[in-house]
């Protein structure tokens, strides 16, 4: 059974830092694209970063402005989100998501993605 855990979400300050995780079990590990998704009260979902488990080719939304860097640890299955200078528009519920594509067109292609976690929420002051 494919599981994909998020951890990590909290409540901080606009300027401050969070790190999210995504574990993921059940599923081949290498060969897949692990992406990281949001979305906020009354808006759609958007992609936020994405990486291929198989070489660690990262990829990410225009709007993250180079504040986040996903990351990856092969031997725990573990896929990271690190994110800085948060602002309070990147309050939302954070996704991790995993399919089987080589991340080509990731962000264009929510559908693709076959597993999905149960989120974790990020809140973010002013």
């Amino acid at each position: 059974q494919v599981q994909l855990v998020e951890s990590g979400g909290g409540s901080v300050q606009a300027g401050g830092s969070l790190r999210l995780s995504c574990v993921v079990s059940g599923y081949t590990y290498g060969r897949n694209c692990v992406a990281w998704f949001r979305q906020a009260p009354g808006k759609e979902r958007e992609g936020v970063a994405s990486i291929y488990t198989g070489n660690g080719a990262t990829y990410y939304a225009d709007s993250i402005e180079g504040r986040f860097t996903i990351s990856q640890d092969t031997a725990k299955n573990t896929v990271f989100l690190q994110m800085d200078s948060l602002k309070v528009e990147d309050t939302a519920m954070y996704y991790c998501a995993a399919g089987d594509f080589s991340c080509g067109g990731w962000y264009y292609a929510p559908q693709r993605f076959k597993y999905w976690g149960q989120g974790t929420q990020v809140a973010v002051s002013s």
